[in-house]
């Protein structure tokens, strides 16, 4: 992978995490799952083809702002979802809870 294919991969993740975001905000979670592990396999490819020449600055300054920008999504992903999980976990917990009182008493 060269740089400039480096560079279009991180642009390409970039454009991910903004539909990931979009997808979280509108509360679309099977569209949120598909981005996640679309660009869980841009980010794999990254790693493993990744450039062994190193990038003049001004595309290592891209990266950066790149980098940074996916971060701030992932920050608000997660602001959206955290909570979300919370309260499913404590759904999953009622329910787990009201099934072994049943068992238990065999209502």
């Amino acid at each position: 992978m060269d740089s400039t294919q480096t560079i279009i991969t991180y642009e390409a993740i970039l454009a991910t995490t903004q539909k990931m975001l979009a997808a979280a905000q509108n509360n679309q979670w099977d569209e949120l799952i598909a981005l996640e592990l679309e660009c869980r396999k841009l980010t794999e490819n990254l790693i493993q083809n990744s450039p062994k020449p190193i990038l003049d600055k001004e595309l290592q300054q891209k990266k950066v702002k790149i980098i940074h920008q996916v971060l701030d999504d992932d920050a608000q992903i997660r602001s959206i979802t955290e909570p979300w999980m919370i309260r499913l976990q404590d759904i999953l917990d009622t329910t787990r809870h009201k099934r072994n009182l049943q068992q238990t008493y065999q209502l």
